[in-house]
């Protein structure tokens, strides 16, 4: 499953970046930018999607070190009060 998680990355962001390009490229008032912007903002969003997902199966499977945060358990919710 992360390796077609990692395809879909590399697809998503590839696509970002192609339509991205002819968003910016073409002229003004052309029907083509409005699509290309539409897709190159879906593949962004997927991309993102993907990322966080490979980053969190790589923490969680031990391949990457977990982020140095404080664990949730230890906050409280009483006012800040320890």
């Amino acid at each position: 499953m992360a390796k077609l998680i990692a395809i879909l990355n590399v697809v998503a962001w590839s696509g970002f970046w192609a339509f991205g390009y002819l968003a910016l490229s073409s002229g003004e008032g052309s029907g083509r930018t409005v699509t290309a912007t539409v897709l190159a903002a879906v593949g962004a969003a997927v991309g993102i999607v993907a990322w966080f997902w490979l980053v969190r199966h790589s923490e969680a499977t031990g391949y990457a070190k977990r982020a140095n945060q404080v664990p949730r358990e230890h906050h409280r919710g009483n006012g800040g009060e320890a």
